[in-house]
């Protein structure tokens, strides 16, 4: 099971880089931004279509954070 918490803290982490840099608004064709949107988005976008669009705060990374920890919890007990 070591493999599998150390995947689920890696990704969590990039979810977390993700946040980051869309707080610093960089260009497109940032490699960061290219890496971290192509690891996130296929979880986070179908997050976001379920979520109700609150004032213009993204709250899905929150939501997958706690997905990742609630699947943590019952794949690693």
């Amino acid at each position: 099971m070591g493999i599998l918490s150390l995947a689920l803290d890696a990704y969590s982490f990039v979810v977390l880089v993700s946040v980051v840099v869309s707080w610093l608004n960089l260009a497109e064709d940032n490699p960061i931004v290219n890496v971290t949107r192509t690891l996130t988005e296929p979880l986070l976008g179908p997050i976001r279509r379920l979520l109700p669009s609150s004032a213009g705060i993204d709250i899905s990374p929150m939501v997958l954070l706690l997905g990742i920890r609630l699947l943590r919890r019952v794949l690693l007990s």
